[in-house]
């Protein structure tokens, strides 16, 4: 499959994030990933769940929500990692970025969010539904999205391990809070991060059947 990769600076009110553009041949949608806390854009698990997503004629764009300089005050102070709101405004602004710019085409976009990333995912779509057409979260903390959950309109898929009570926990109180564009699903024997052996297999082609369902025009 011909691939275009490139790395890209997104330009997002003050600041310019870094981004890795991974665009098929002719792509059937783009997947814009919203990592953990403490991770960054080169998240190996992120990255498998994207190269996946390429082999399903997907692009993804893998970005470090922080800048560089930001990413060294959060080293020493973790505060910034959870600032929800500054995450989701940022993601708000690249998928404005990626509507106007369209570097993948005029093509659907979706949101994949993994841990807090996926709240910021969240909080950004109950502000872009006209532009953020599917959302998968990945072991993530949706009920940090707090009362934008009830604002969300966009087909929305809660990946869980089954080893990760707690978390299934709150995953299903948000499912609440979601209604019916809400699905969860649980991954038997997988813990937070899912390390186990072929449970991130899972998540791939759960998450890559969730976007080609609903990114398909």
């Amino acid at each position: 499959m011909d691939e275009q990769r490139n790395t890209v600076a997104i330009p997002v009110g003050d600041a310019q994030l870094p981004a890795d553009l991974m665009l098929p041949a002719q792509p059937v949608g783009v997947v814009l990933f919203a990592h953990g806390s403490g991770s960054s854009r080169h998240s190996p698990r992120n990255v498998a769940v994207a190269r996946a997503l390429n082999g399903r004629g997907l692009g993804t764009v893998l970005v470090d929500l922080l800048t560089p300089t930001e990413d060294e005050v959060d080293a020493r102070t973790a505060e910034l990692r959870f600032d929800i709101g500054l995450l989701a405004s940022r993601l708000a602004g690249i998928v404005d970025w990626l509507a106007v710019q369209r570097p993948a085409g005029d093509v659907p976009i979706g949101l994949f969010g993994a841990s807090t990333g996926a709240a910021a995912a969240l909080v950004a779509t109950s502000s872009r539904a006209d532009r953020v057409s599917a959302v998968v979260s990945r072991g993530g903390r949706p009920d940090l999205a707090e009362e934008a959950l009830a604002q969300v309109r966009t087909p929305t898929l809660l990946l869980v391990g089954g080893l990760d009570e707690e978390v299934i926990t709150l995953n299903e109180r948000a499912l609440a809070e979601l209604g019916e564009v809400g699905e969860l699903r649980v991954i038997p024997g997988a813990t937070h991060l899912f390390e186990e052996p072929g449970t991130l297999e899972q998540v791939a082609d759960q998450a890559g059947t969730w976007f080609t369902t609903h990114l398909s025009r």
